[in-house]
């Protein structure tokens, strides 16, 4: 079944956190930033947790096992258990293990996330591909992670052993910049093999299953930074989702997104888990929330009123989705987003 096209993000008289039983959380560029804490997280994380939301903190980076994400959490002020994380690491192990016998060998190609990962689904963790693989397991191994690997994985592919990679994430942000991440590693398997992997990581159904699986979520929400995995594997999954602005995510990638890209909610920070969110309503030819009117003119967007910031962006949302369709806004977002100072 068709589902509608989104054109709006939507109101919620009540807060988040109560209305959702679940925050399905991403962490780099929501809980913290270059392994410090986002300004308001801790806060806000602690309010919505002794208010009775379950928070889950779900994550592609296959590399850190979830005692280790669980630990730099608490670490962080924000008291969380191994059983709250959800990797892609246990997402692939679990794709591979409905595919292959109980107890199969897996040649890892990644870090020791993805070995605890597969030994947790009774598989065994081999580093050759001389070892007899049933599968080879592909996941970000870090930044010092050996060459050789990558032809271990080629050679066992080429000779039709079955490939699965965590996740396809082109780029995994770090202290000093961006730096490749594990998507570029598939990419050099690919181009040695010509082969194409099965992935579980986000956007993907089977991190999706993965997290609703082990958090038991009955009204999960989706709070990431990122529109081409969180926001993504929100729509995928078929629930609700809110971007915060701390991450990668700016106004005009937003206000372009095509519909799986296009969240129920948008707020500046994790502060927005705990309030409502205003509505965006129809205003003659164009769409209001708070002090502000978006209208689609002739080339661009256009802004008048005044107001919160985020309120203006919530109003060009619903002009540019609406103009857009199903397809992407082209329209000229530059003065508007200026007005806002975004």
């Amino acid at each position: 079944m068709s589902r509608s096209v989104r054109t709006s993000p939507e109101g919620s008289e009540r807060p988040l956190h109560e209305a959702y039983d679940t925050a399905l959380l991403d962490l780099d560029g929501v809980v913290y930033a270059g392994g410090e804490a986002i300004a308001h997280a801790v806060d806000s994380l602690a309010e919505a947790r002794a208010d009775g939301m379950h928070l889950a903190y779900v994550t592609n980076n296959a590399l850190r096992t979830p005692d280790a994400v669980a630990g730099h959490l608490t670490e962080l002020g924000i008291p969380t258990g191994a059983e709250d994380v959800i990797t892609s690491a246990q997402a692939v192990a679990r794709l591979i293990s409905e595919q292959v016998p109980a107890g199969a060998k897996v040649l890892v190609i990644g870090g020791e996330g993805l070995r605890v990962a597969l030994r947790e689904r009774g598989l065994t963790p081999v580093e050759s591909a001389d070892d007899d693989p049933a599968a080879v397991a592909q996941g970000y191994g870090g930044p010092d992670f050996p060459w050789g690997r990558f032809a271990e994985a080629s050679y066992a592919v080429a000779r039709g052993v079955p490939w699965f990679a965590s996740n396809t994430d082109l780029t995994i942000p770090s202290g000093r910049g961006i730096a490749p991440g594990n998507g570029a590693a598939v990419q050099v398997v690919r181009i040695a093999t010509g082969a194409e992997p099965q992935v579980a990581g986000k956007p993907l159904p089977p991190m999706h299953k993965e997290t609703i699986l082990r958090t038991g979520a009955e009204r999960p929400l989706v709070v990431g930074d990122r529109l081409d995995t969180d926001i993504e594997g929100a729509h995928n999954g078929g629930v609700d989702s809110l971007l915060v602005l701390t991450g990668v995510t700016d106004g005009a990638q937003l206000l372009a997104a095509p519909p799986q890209h296009r969240p129920t909610y948008v707020d500046a920070d994790l502060r927005g888990l705990l309030t409502g969110q205003p509505a965006v309503t129809e205003a003659g030819e164009g769409f209001r929330c708070g002090g502000w009117t978006a209208t689609a003119g002739s080339g661009q967007l256009e802004l008048s009123g005044e107001g919160a910031e985020l309120d203006g962006l919530r109003a060009l949302c619903a002009a540019a989705w609406t103009a857009a369709g199903d397809g992407t806004c082209a329209l000229d977002a530059e003065k508007a987003l200026a007005r806002l100072g975004l």
